[in-house]
């Protein structure tokens, strides 16, 4: 299923390139896709735990021939249409999430023993945000649309990976920390207002799953140049993650998060980000990745919703 993910997410990058766009490249990235969906049936659908195999099959058969299957993105890059292409994206990648979803229902290893005090997401889930303009303007408009006052972003965040950091991010969410709170914004980042007041959050230690390990490792970085990988990079275009502590790089920011506005251009050592590894990578956004870049200082976070997932939030336990 990663496989099939990276190939389809290399989509997005071939979709900013300005001008004439690589349609060539983007079939065979969903031929690719597609040839692995189709040779690896037996392989995907025996992931799936017993109770989720009907719906399984269902995501299956849809992937392949449904509204958001891939022959139906195959058809989107024929007719050379980027905004087509990128709704049938995100729709093959949604169903590519569910079918991970159903994959791993819970997390594969137990937390150290003074973690346990923290909130934890034992899952994915989805938040919702929506942002407005500080100045008054608008947002340009979607696919055919009207110029929007108000955009939308959904992040998926990752509690297989990051499940502390993804906990208290997502604890943060339902408590309303974030409804109201000023962006400022650099050439790589956009970043939420460093503090929160009341709704302080958790200090969590930095938390990351390196590639090919069974668990995360807290408090420590990666060190790139000696080939050490996370399971969830930093360099993508939309990653979401929590900036340092104030008082220590061992540790997150109780609240301030940052969407990365990752640029190949700039980026070091094999084409990877500077400060790959350095923080607790939780998410990535899915959808109005297309709002990133117009979004600037003084923007306003007028919501974010914990729209899945709120069911694989655990609370601490109580001493």
């Amino acid at each position: 299923m990663k496989a099939i993910q990276d190939s389809l997410e290399d989509i997005s990058y071939l979709l900013r390139i300005p001008q004439r766009k690589p349609y060539g490249t983007m079939e065979g990235n969903v031929k690719k896709a597609l040839k692995i969906v189709m040779d690896d049936k037996e392989s995907i659908l025996a992931s799936i735990p017993a109770d989720f195999k009907e719906k399984g099959s269902e995501l299956y058969a849809s992937l392949i021939d449904g509204q958001g299957g891939l022959r139906t993105l195959l058809d989107c890059i024929k007719d050379k249409d980027p905004d087509k292409v990128s709704v049938g994206l995100a729709s093959s990648l949604d169903t590519v999430a569910q079918l991970e979803l159903l994959q791993a229902p819970g997390l594969s290893f137990l937390l150290p023993q003074q973690y346990l005090k923290y909130p934890r997401l034992t899952g994915r889930g989805m938040v919702e945000f929506a942002v407005e303009k500080g100045d008054g303007s608008m947002f340009s408009p979607e696919a055919g649309g009207e110029p929007r006052k108000i955009a939308t972003i959904q992040v998926v965040i990752d509690g297989y990976s990051a499940p502390l950091t993804a906990g208290n991010f997502a604890k943060l969410v339902v408590d309303g920390a974030y409804n109201g709170v000023k962006v400022s914004c650099t050439e790589q980042a956009i970043l939420s207002k460093s503090s929160l007041g009341n709704n302080s959050g958790y200090s969590v230690p930095l938390e990351i799953k390196p590639s090919g390990q069974f668990e995360p490792l807290y408090r420590t970085t990666l060190s790139v140049q000696d080939g050490e990988l996370p399971v969830l990079p930093l360099s993508v275009y939309g990653a979401v993650a929590m900036a340092h502590s104030d008082v220590s790089e061992e540790y997150s920011s109780p609240n301030q998060f940052f969407f990365y506005l990752y640029d190949k251009r700039s980026a070091g050592l094999g084409g990877l980000s500077f400060d790959e590894g350095q923080f607790s990578v939780f998410g990535y956004t899915t959808v109005g990745r297309e709002v990133l870049p117009q979004i600037k200082t003084g923007d306003v976070i007028r919501s974010a919703k914990l729209i899945e997932g709120q069911d694989r939030l655990i609370m601490p336990e109580e001493s």
